[in-house]
């Protein structure tokens, strides 16, 4: 069984997969980007099939999309918080996203059951958003 940190590695490597990184999560796990509401987004997910689609629409539009540099800074059986990276072209923009999220993942039974992840809004609406 999977302990926080491995299943935050898993779901880092396999972003680029995302039905792969979706079955990293419980039947009633949640993806959750909450500082993007400032933004008008909606960006919650809850089970593998929204997040499946969650990932799978980000790639659409971000097809580079991959994380690196990640730093963990607390590290326990069930919870893990730490930052990672990505910079990736955005197509429907033609601008580079370059983000660095702080998330926080608890695990339970092996599985992802809350992914909370944080990240620079000004930054998101500049590469996403049309001059």
């Amino acid at each position: 069984m999977k302990n926080a940190s491995q299943l935050l590695h898993a779901y880092l490597d396999n972003i680029q997969n995302p039905a792969a990184a979706a079955a990293l999560f419980a039947d009633d796990g949640v993806l959750e980007l909450p500082t993007l509401s400032s933004l008008g987004i909606n960006a919650r997910a809850v089970g593998p099939a929204a997040i499946e689609a969650f990932i799978g629409g980000l790639l659409k539009n971000v097809p580079d999309f991959r994380f690196k540099d990640v730093q963990l800074f607390i590290d326990t059986e069930d919870k893990v918080f730490g930052e990672y990276s990505v910079e990736a072209k955005v197509l429907s923009t033609g601008k580079v996203y370059k983000q660095t999220y702080a998330g926080m993942l608890a695990a339970e039974n092996g599985k992802i059951k809350h992914l909370r992840e944080a990240l620079d809004t000004l930054a998101a609406a500049k590469a996403f958003s049309p001059d």
